[in-house]
């Protein structure tokens, strides 16, 4: 996937535009995720205690698995008899899931509010996270090791699904940013690579975490891609496995269907969820301001992001990239729930970099801002997400900071967090029920 040699289109309450090349962004928000103060030391370390069944960290001397996995870089106390390095999991003591939620809530007119949020002592359902391309490490893919860049966007993305499930989120060797900017050095070896580290850490999930509880799979950018040829190969087929899925939540991957179908293309039997109480189908969207051009790298079949899908490339003859709005999955306009890190914590994947809310807590909430609905043009599919709600709104609104073939892919999960915490709410009263 190559970055965008377009001028940058920076859009703020008042307009305004840029004339950096993409690249230079992207570099810069590699820069604001490495810069993050949300690391390791802002951890709010309330986790549940480990089951006496699940595999810890090393105690003892460690066995072949672990000592490969920390010979590739990975940390003895996070990192289980499996070879599995945990970036997140329940009973770990370092855990950035498990971070402050606290927020300050930014109404468009009258004073701020506080807004407190916790996660239970044991959630009904699991998640199993696969974080989007971070790694500033300068191979083409990444080692085991847990840099700050993991542990920033583990915080912004996937730490308020604690509210509603148990987080999982494994170490692996992903595609670095330098391959992906450089992305005739990737082949088809190294994609492999770091799809087997994906699919290694979800074996050892469901033999020894999961206990035949539901669980969401979430997934941003090359982590919904790494997710789409898991659901494939390990989920779509196995209709065990599959009955424990309560959902797939993967933003920025370019999910396919037939055109004008819910199902097939990516899935056989995952189809497209069409209401907040349907389990086992998935939702998917890549968000923008402004119809994806020709060559955007997201919302179009067989482009961009779509080189990261493990396995032969897949045709795109009839098929177009699925689009569920998180806010209104049976379709239309809605409002958006954005929750966004504020300035102290912001992170280039999930904030707005430099414009970034400036508040005391770790998160900003700004109702009635946004409204996202699904669009279908010339052959692309996206989120449109539109801006201010009213014309007197002082609030800033995100920008397209990366160029118009990257849209709002930044943002694409924080742009709707809110909607997708409490639609997995909603799903695991559903699933549970």
């Amino acid at each position: 996937m190559s970055s965008d040699p377009d001028r940058c289109s920076v859009r703020q309450r008042g307009g305004s535009s840029c004339a950096r090349s993409a690249l230079l962004v992207v570099l810069l928000a590699v820069l604001l995720s490495a810069c993050s103060t949300g690391s390791s030391s802002s951890v709010s370390g309330s986790s549940s205690p480990t089951s006496a069944s699940e595999p810890s960290g090393t105690t003892g001397a460690p066995n072949a698995a672990q000592t490969a996995a920390e010979v590739n870089g990975a940390t003895t106390a996070d990192t289980d008899s499996a070879g599995i390095e945990w970036l997140c999991r329940p009973g770990q003591v370092q855990d950035p899931c498990r971070f402050d939620l606290t927020a300050t809530v930014v109404p468009s007119s009258g004073s701020t509010q506080l807004q407190h949020a916790s996660a239970p002592a044991d959630a009904p359902i699991d998640c199993f996270y696969v974080y989007p391309t971070v790694s500033e490490q300068h191979g083409v893919l990444a080692n085991l090791r847990i840099d700050p860049a993991e542990i920033s966007v583990a915080e912004s993305q996937a730490s308020r699904f604690s509210q509603v499930c148990r987080v999982y989120a494994p170490i692996y060797p992903q595609l670095t940013l330098n391959a992906i900017l450089n992305s005739s050095q990737v082949t088809a070896g190294d994609v492999a690579k770091a799809f087997a580290g994906v699919v290694a850490a979800w074996k050892d999930y469901l033999d020894n975490y999961n206990h035949g509880r539901g669980v969401v799979v979430i997934g941003h950018s090359q982590g919904a891609s790494m997710l789409i040829g898991l659901l494939r190969s390990e989920v779509d087929s196995r209709p065990a496995v599959r009955h424990r899925l309560v959902s797939a939540l993967l933003m920025g991957g370019n999910v396919t269907v037939p055109i004008g179908k819910s199902v097939g293309g990516s899935f056989q039997h995952i189809p497209a969820c069409k209401s907040t109480t349907e389990t086992g189908c998935v939702v998917a969207y890549s968000s923008f301001d402004q119809p994806p051009p020709s060559n955007s790298l997201f919302g179009r079949v067989g482009q961009g992001v779509s080189s990261l899908l493990p396995g032969p490339p897949q045709s795109g003859a009839g098929l177009q990239v699925l689009c569920v709005n998180p806010a209104s999955l049976s379709g239309g306009s809605a409002p958006l729930s954005p929750y966004f890190p504020s300035a102290s914590v912001a992170s280039g994947l999930g904030s707005n970099g430099s414009a970034a809310p400036a508040a005391p807590t770790p998160w900003v909430a700004e109702p009635g801002l946004y409204t996202g609905r699904c669009e279908y043009s010339d052959g692309a599919s996206w989120l449109q997400v539109s801006a201010p709600i009213h014309a007197s709104d002082p609030r800033q609104v995100v920008s397209q900071v990366l160029g118009p073939t990257w849209g709002l892919h930044l943002v694409d999960v924080n742009i709707a967090l809110g909607n997708l915490v409490k639609l997995v709410g909603d799903e695991a009263r559903s699933f549970t029920r």
